[in-house]
């Protein structure tokens, strides 16, 4: 199966894109490639789904991305539109 891209969010308040394995989803521990983290994000976002939605714009602030990444204690997986992948992968940091 393709990994497809999703904004996933941490009980440590993390808030990470990355692809992962459809069937994946609900799992609690994930392994994520191509991870990115969101540090700040603009009002103009409207919050995380903003992110998820339309992705990061000039006012965020978004890591260099890493291989892969175990990201734990997961709170939520959001399927990111391809807009929104394009804008994460500009890695934003005003």
């Amino acid at each position: 199966m393709d990994k497809k891209a999703y904004l996933i969010t941490t009980k440590e308040r993390g808030v990470f894109m990355g692809f992962i394995n459809p069937e994946d989803v609900e799992k609690n521990d994930i392994v994520a490639e191509e991870v990115r983290m969101a540090i700040y994000w603009s009002s103009d976002m409207k919050g995380v789904l903003g992110l998820a939605s339309m992705g990061a714009s000039e006012g965020c602030r978004i890591s260099k991305a890493v291989k892969k990444a175990l990201l734990k204690n997961v709170t939520a997986v959001i399927e990111m539109t391809d807009e929104a992948v394009a804008n994460w992968r500009k890695e934003p940091w005003s």
